[in-house]
């Protein structure tokens, strides 16, 4: 069965930070957390740096107490990227990786992270639902080796049930990013009940089948890590009695990617 979002009413305006300007090094953004040898956000070992801020609802993130509008611990780009400096010794092969929350909602902030990084000769890496694309600019996108793209169902009306809002601006920005020759990563949630329909995964395998700078494509099993966060935030957990993805069924997505020539992992 698939479950259903509370109400609309639950979905706040989303609230974009304002224009990007130069990255200054003193732009300040608000964090949410920090994974400091991360290994499955882009390639390599990686430090993780998690923004707060997100239009999204997604029905299984990770982490809901991220979603809103972007509040919490503030830091300026300096101070922020001078932790990152502590373990460049462990990420040199890997590099930096700005993920949320949805980082494109402090674009500034990602840009100005993004330039002190390539200064010191890291890899750059953005982690992003794309809805909000539209706010990072080309100047940014530039400083930008790697996109992990989250694209959380091709189906419209799906779209808007796992995430609160609709999948054009989503879709929009990964052609931006075909016609930019920006390297992506696509990911995908399988999730039981909702998102596994055979149409929605065909879909998308055909659109990803189109673009050109898909270096990979990863299908990650649905989990449940964050409901403990959700009963913190006194956010309800509609996907309480949804199991994770027999193997079975991961292969099955992964059979109708490559009926359509795409090798999903």
């Amino acid at each position: 069965m698939i479950a259903t979002l509370e109400s609309p009413n639950t979905i706040p305006a989303c609230v974009f930070a304002g224009p990007e300007g130069p990255p200054s090094p003193d732009t300040t953004g608000f964090i949410h957390s920090v994974e400091t040898c991360g290994t499955v956000d882009g390639p390599g070992v990686r430090y993780v740096l998690f923004l707060h801020g997100c239009p999204l609802r997604c029905q299984y993130c990770h982490n809901p107490d991220a979603q809103g509008k972007p509040s919490g611990v503030s830091k300026t780009a300096k101070e922020a990227f001078a932790d990152v400096l502590k373990y460049k010794s462990f990420i040199k092969k890997g590099g930096l990786t700005i993920s949320g929350g949805e980082p494109l909602m402090q674009p500034a902030f990602v840009h100005a992270l993004f330039a002190l990084a390539k200064a010191e000769g890291l890899h750059t890496t953005l982690d992003t639902s794309g809805f909000v694309g539209h706010k990072a600019s080309d100047e940014l996108l530039d400083l930008t080796d790697l996109v992990l793209l989250d694209i959380k169902s091709f189906s419209p009306m799906t779209h808007k049930i796992v995430t609160g809002v609709c999948v054009d601006q989503t879709l929009k920005f990964a052609k931006r990013l075909d016609a930019r020759g920006n390297k992506v990563w696509i990911r995908f949630v399988l999730v039981p009940g909702l998102t596994d329909n055979p149409q929605n995964i065909q879909g998308l395998a055909k659109f990803v089948s189109e673009l050109g700078n898909v270096e990979k494509v990863e299908i990650l099993p649905f989990h449940k890590m964050g409901e403990e966060k959700y009963t913190r935030s006194g956010i309800t957990y509609n996907l309480k009695n949804t199991p994770v993805p027999t193997q079975s069924q991961i292969e099955s997505a992964r059979a109708i990617f490559a009926l359509h020539g795409v090798e999903a992992t």
